[in-house]
């Protein structure tokens, strides 16, 4: 998961290849609450690592439940529809599928418990659920503003279940089901619930029904009013049960094969498909409206464009209300004005989605209408370039996923790449249902290697290039690479392969050179599964790396290999030759330096913290030496590219010299 501030996303041409989805956030939570409430043993497999199952799991653990995690599997013993515990804070963070069935749950059996969450779980209103629960006989107090969490539950008294239990369904259908999850705990006769006004998101009550039939509870329906929960109802395990991948997580890949995959090499989507119990499946429908070209089978999906440019839309979303707002995007590359209406449960989600929607689609050049429960989009025009735009989330993950589509090439087929890059701010947010989105989109992403950004840093020895390069990768989440690393590596390789470094064993040593599995992570450097970070730090491990540069297939070698670290989001790359002969075009070039004598106190502080004795004359005298060496070498000599930024750091932290570099990247992508 990319944790960094802002994620950076270089114009994208194409997609192509296979994403396997992560499970659904909505099955998942259902599941795991309707596995507590069983007697005996469920096994959950391909249950969704998030946030929100996360903040899920450990209430359950709080209750009372056995969990224990295998992989993606766990398994819950469940508590035979009584509670381990009758007091306890419960954090919810922000998720709405774990604090409204909760909710109902808690106060029904009853205790004394206090549902917590993050600031802005307490703007999403729960006083619809709180007043039918109420009428029943329980105890729930407001621990702040009426009608939004926290909350605070108390013993019930004598339950009044002889009535129909009435509740409104125009505000979310998360309030119905909280009830009928909740309600066969207690249903010594049959109970009925009644939704007052319109039900909206009605395919995740259906999700709920299906749901509970699998843990031996059938609700009989008449039409979306009435529900009714048999007398005796009681929860019994399926044993084991698979959560069936997140419809509205391949919205977003659905909505990229309609934007950018070719017929003959389609976006193929596994993990769900025409047999989905999830009512976000017909975004497909939607898609297809626009002009995707689907196919399906039970659990996979295959796009491709269809029309170019997308058609425009006028759609009633109430019935996929979560995966319409990947239809907002969609409509920035339709040929005309697109309406979403029926869509004002989005005011009430983890942000105001229609205003964040529409604030944030505006910065593309779109037109955009606002209403209380509709957006009307006037795209720019198809063959207009849009600006560089920072996308601000709104700490809400879906937000983040939708903006993501804005970074691919909008003109026609077959035009020039000229579109600006798309920021997107606080990438972590998705970790709420899709933690490796990002890493998921990135691998079927397709652009020219020209438009992968590189960030070149370049100095000589001991200017402090390494530590910088590696801070500022970690900052922007791009690909690292420390070329000094890679002769080391060559060098220590071909050692312990049995090749003496000469000429004599050049044209091996290149074969080896050429497909070495080196990974920079996290500080580290690896030689396929080896640590070697410490192997090549040492003296003799410098002098091997000077000796393997000076053959010429080795070095070609080298260039190449160097090259194939440009993979998207980016990379940065420190060196002595990586922006005079390496990436001579990278869009930003920075020439570390820092005067002889500074550079030599610095080596003088590392050598002695290894025990290592020497002076600092000698170490100044010695690096003096090897600049005038590396300043006057026939092949890439050390120099500062013609257009590189120079920074002297002598007088600076490391700090203070990454945020420069930060700034000047900034300018450069134009935000």
């Amino acid at each position: 998961m990319f944790d960094t501030a802002f994620l950076d996303l270089p114009p994208l041409q194409g997609a192509a290849g296979t994403v396997a989805l992560p499970g659904s956030k909505s099955i998942s939570n259902r599941v795991l609450l309707l596995a507590a409430l069983s007697a005996g043993q469920t096994v959950v497999r391909d249950l969704l690592d998030s946030d929100d199952t996360r903040v899920m799991l450990a209430a359950l653990a709080q209750l009372g439940c056995g969990i224990a995690r295998e992989g993606n599997s766990v398994t819950i013993t469940g508590l035979d529809g009584k509670l381990g515990t009758t007091e306890a804070e419960l954090f919810m963070g922000n998720a709405g599928t774990a604090i409204r069935p909760l909710t109902a749950v808690l106060a029904l059996l009853g205790g004394n418990f206090t549902l917590t969450g993050v600031p802005r779980m307490y703007e999403r209103p729960i006083g619809d659920l709180v007043d039918a629960l109420v009428q029943l006989g329980c105890a729930i107090g407001y621990g702040a503003n009426p009608g939004y969490p926290p909350l605070q539950i108390g013993m019930p008294g004598a339950l009044q279940l002889d009535q129909p239990i009435r509740v409104r369904g125009d505000v979310s259908s998360q309030f119905l089901t909280a009830l009928l999850l909740a309600l066969p705990l207690v249903a010594r006769r049959d109970i009925v619930v009644e939704v007052v006004g319109e039900l909206i998101s009605k395919p995740y009550v259906e999700i709920t029904l299906n749901l509970l039939a699998r843990f031996g509870i059938a609700v009989a329906r008449e039409g979306w009013q009435r529900f009714t929960i048999p007398a005796g109802s009681r929860y019994q395990s399926p044993g084991e049960i698979h959560v069936e991948a997140d419809a509205s997580s391949a919205s977003y890949f659905v909505a990229l094969g309609a934007i950018a995959a070719d017929a003959s090499q389609p976006l193929r989507i596994e993990g769900v498909g025409a047999a989905s119990i999830q009512g976000d499946i017909r975004f497909v429908e939607a898609a297809q409206a626009m002009g995707a070209a689907v196919k399906a089978g039970p659990n996979w999906l295959q796009v491709a464009r269809g029309a170019w440019p997308l058609k425009a839309i006028d759609l009633d979303c109430n019935h996929i209300p979560d995966a319409a707002m990947t239809l907002a995007v969609m409509a920035l590359y339709a040929d005309g004005p697109s309406r979403l209406h029926n869509i004002a449960s989005w005011r009430v989600k983890e942000t105001d989605r229609i205003a964040a929607m529409a604030a944030e689609l505006r910065k593309f050049g779109a037109e955009v209408e606002e209403g209380q429960d509709y957006l009307r989009i006037v795209p720019p025009p198809i063959d207009q370039p849009w600006p560089s735009a920072a996308i601000h989330t709104y700490d809400d993950h879906r937000v983040a996923m939708c903006f993501s589509l804005a970074a691919f090439h909008r003109l026609r087929p077959g035009a020039a790449l000229s579109q600006s890059p798309v920021r997107i701010l606080d990438p972590k947010c998705v970790a709420k249902t899709f933690p490796d989105y990002f890493e998921a989109l990135l691998s079927v992403c397709r652009t020219p290697t020209a438009q992968v950004p590189v960030l070149c840093i370049d100095g000589p020895t001991a200017s402090g290039k390494g530590t910088v390069a590696a801070a500022v990768a970690r900052a922007l989440g791009y690909h690292f690479l420390d070329s000094g690393a890679m002769y080391r590596i060559t060098a220590y390789a071909a050692l312990r392969a049995g090749h003496a470094i000469g000429p004599e064993n050049e044209a091996a040593i290149a074969r080896m050179a050429a497909k070495l599995p080196v990974r920079f992570d996290d500080g580290r450097i690896w030689l396929d599964t080896e640590d070697v970070t410490d192997a090549i730090r040492t003296e003799e491990a410098g002098m091997n790396a000077s000796k393997v540069s000076a053959l010429p297939a080795v070095r070609a070698a080298l260039v190449d290999l160097q090259l194939s670290f440009r993979r998207l989001p980016g990379l940065v790359a420190d060196g002595r030759d990586m922006g005079t002969v390496i990436f001579p075009a990278a869009p930003l070039k920075v020439y570390l330096t820092a005067s002889a004598e500074r550079r030599a106190e610095r080596r003088h502080k590392q050598l002695i913290s290894k025990g290592i004795s020497t002076t600092i004359a000698d170490l100044r005298a010695d690096l003096e030496a090897r600049d005038a060496r590396d300043s006057s070498r026939a092949v890439a000599p050390l120099r500062a590219a013609a257009d590189a930024l120079l920074l002297d750091n002598s007088d600076l932290t490391v700090q203070a010299c990454v945020d420069r570099v930060l700034a000047w990247w900034d300018q450069r992508q134009g935000f």
